[in-house]
This record gives structure tokens, sequence and C-alpha cells, in this order.
């Protein structure tokens, strides 16, 4: 399996390049510097006061790179968003108070009354809901396409199709696309693209890379790591796509929290060999799923019998801890032995944490062009336990869900 690496991955910083991991160690603010400060510190503001008259009236010259007003970002708000640009190759980050928010700002920055977008089938059920009860309440055109699509998406725009919506790995079925099919077919139309990449983040997987204009990343996930914070990241290619966002974000009235960007900018130190040690566990716990009789499939695009390997294996880094198995259909007595018995595994929403979660996929996924399996679809999120012991309680759920299967019968 291709493992992380970062030898050979440069990142662009003030003072030359550097190998990615480094750079994640090194992210830093200019004031945090000059003062000898590792982490840049929290400032918390809403009012921001001037020397000059003249300074205030001129405040606005500097709202897309500078502290203006305390809903368009702190330094330790600017800061994170330099890093997380930095990460992504891109321009500049916009942040917002959630995962959510930055799919839906990026979304709207982008579309009015008559346009036509197309969002892929296995797109984040929350980004399903505001295509269909948000976007189409304001009279835009919504078209979902299968993420297997590539360049035949030609024959889906519209002359109002504005925007493509993309996740990749779709949300619960991990499916892949071919990005750079898809914005090869978009460019010479002028059609802007954002792809939500929370699943792989900017070290394995670098959307503008690939031709995309928008990057969203939900930095509630493994950008922070531990669980404690919301906040989400919009990173545009361009400046002109930047200003748009920041526009956007501010007529919203959306802002991050400093607190919670200090936390996600701590979280950056340690992201590499985090997601090595997500990558590791999660390969292993793949390798015994696999084993079991009454798993049907397991979905992980690291995984060489998966259908979309191949892209993976192009386009990706690497492969973080977050995948499905399908288990054979399961009675509601069966489903309560296997999961309510856990010790290790936590049943909880959300992902990207040190701590293993196993939930079962409910409600099904929403598709409107793409199969889905009648089976039992459980997520799983490999955290930073030991390994064995996570297969430890996996074995107990399994002793558990066939006794409750023979009681049945």
């Amino acid at each position: 399996m291709k493992q992380i690496t970062s030898a050979s991955e440069e990142a662009n910083v003030e003072d030359g390049a550097l190998s990615r991991s480094t750079a994640l160690i090194h992210s830093s603010s200019s004031s945090a510097r000059e003062a000898g400060l590792l982490n840049p510190p929290v400032h918390r503001a809403s009012t921001i006061v001037y020397g000059t008259v003249e300074d205030y009236i001129d405040r606005h010259s500097r709202l897309y790179d500078g502290v203006t007003y305390g809903l368009y970002g702190t330094e330790t708000v600017l800061a994170l968003a330099s890093a997380i640009a930095r990460l992504e190759r891109g321009h500049q980050a916009v942040l917002t108070s959630s995962g959510t928010a930055a799919i839906t700002l990026s979304l709207s920055a982008f579309l009015q009354a008559g346009d036509h977008v197309l969002v892929i089938d296995t797109v984040y059920r929350s980004t399903r809901r505001f295509c269909d009860e948000v976007l189409r309440s304001y009279g835009i055109g919504v078209s979902y396409f299968p993420p297997a699509i590539g360049g035949a998406i030609a024959e889906l725009i519209r002359p109002n199709t504005r925007m493509v919506f993309i996740e990749t790995p779709g949300s619960l079925t991990f499916d892949l696309t071919d990005v750079g099919a898809i914005t090869a077919v978009t460019k010479p139309h002028g059609i802007i693209t954002a792809l939500d990449n929370t699943w792989a983040t900017p070290l394995l997987f670098r959307p503008i890379e690939h031709g995309i204009d928008i990057s969203l990343a939900s930095a509630t996930k493994y950008l922070s790591g531990h669980s404690d914070v919301m906040l989400g990241a919009m990173t545009a290619a361009t400046e002109g796509i930047f200003r748009r966002l920041k526009d956007t974000a501010a007529r919203w009235g959306s802002s991050a929290s400093p607190d919670d960007c200090y936390l996600v900018h701590r979280g950056l130190r340690t992201l590499e060999v985090r997601l090595e040690r997500h990558q590791r566990t999660a390969s292993e716990l793949v390798a015994w799923f696999e084993k079991q009789p009454e798993v049907r499939r397991v979905l992980y695009p690291a995984l060489p019998t998966f259908p979309d390997h191949s892209i993976w294996l192009r386009d990706f880094d690497g492969a973080s801890g977050l995948f499905g198995v399908v288990l054979n259909p399961l009675s509601a007595s069966e489903r309560s032995a296997f999961f309510n018995g856990l010790r290790l595994f936590k049943l909880g929403s959300s992902w990207g944490g040190f701590e293993s979660l196993m939930v079962p996929s409910w409600p099904p996924p929403a598709r409107s062009c793409s199969e889905t399996d009648d089976g039992c679809l459980i997520r799983v999120h490999a955290g930073l336990e030991s390994a064995s012991d996570l297969i430890h309680d996996l074995e107990e759920a399994f002793m558990r869900l066939r006794s409750a299967g023979r009681a049945e019968r």
C-alpha cells in the first residue's frame, strides 16, 4: 500500500522551499516569530481601533489582507488561513464556523436565481440537503451526476451552468472521481469548481493542482485532530475567487472563532504523523474485516480490490483512517448486539479525531443516479489506538453478532 511521504513534496514558505512536514512544524505568523513565540497567540476582538482618522477611513483597503474588524478575522485567524492556503497551494483561504458553512458559502458565492449547478451524487448529506432545500428554493437548478462520469460531464453542462461541486472520495461509499477529467471540461466554459477535500486533507490530495477553483475542508476533523473544535476552510485558487469568498462570508456574517483557529493551528503541527498512524491502523482493520464471513465488501480507496483504486494510486499521496464496511443485512437485535457492547469504538458523528468511531450509516446514503447495496453499511474511523486492541474489540462484537443470529434462528 502507498505510504504517506513528504520527502518529495515541497511547500513554498516565506523563507524558501521546505518539505511538507517541516512547513507544518514551522507555520506561524510574522508577529509571533518576532515575539519569540512558537504558536500564534489567541487574539480575540470585535472592535479594532485606529490611531488616526485617515487610517480609520482607509480601513477597508486592508479588508483582504489585514485586521480591520473582528468579524473579518484577527491575526490568529489570518495566520491559520495562510498556513492552510500554503498546504493547499492556493492563493489564500477564508475560514468559517464549520465545514458545512464552508460548503454553503462557497455555493452561495457564485450562484444566483436562474443558475444551474452540477453536484456529484455521492456528496455529503448536509450538502445535498442545502442544494435540494435551499438552492432550489432560490430558483437555482440542481442536477446530480455519478462519480464515474469523467469527461462525459460535458453532456450535462447547460448554458446557465455556473458551478460543479465534487466530493471525493464520496460520502459513506468512498467512490472516487477523475477530477482532472472534469476540470478539463469546466475550465474552457468558465465554470467554477469546488471540491470537499476533508477525507484526504491537502497532505494527501491537493485539488487546486488538479484544476479545482475552491478546495473545501471541515477543519473540525483531521486538521484539528482532537474532536473539540468546529471550523471550516475555503481555499481559493486565485485572488479573484478569494475576494468573492471573503465578501460572501462577510455579507452572511460568517466568522471563525480565534480560539478554535488557535487549536486547529496547533493540530496542524502533528497532522502528518497522525495521518500516517490513521492509515496504518485503518489498513490493519481493513485486512481483518475482509476475512469475516459476514462482510460483503470493504470500501477503502487504498484497497487494491476497490473499484476506483487506480485513481487513488494516480492522484493521492496516501489514505486517511475513514472507510466503510458492508455487512450482510442485520436484524434489529443483531445490530444492537454488535454495536452496544463496543468498548473502544465509540458511537458518534463526525470523525478525524484521535478516537476510533463506528456507526451504522443511518439513514442510508441518499443517491439519485448511483447504485446502493442492500446490506448493512457501517462507517469506521480508525483512531490512534493500538490496532490489536481495536481488533479485539471487533472480535467480541462479531461474537455477539453471531450469538444473536443463532438465537433468532
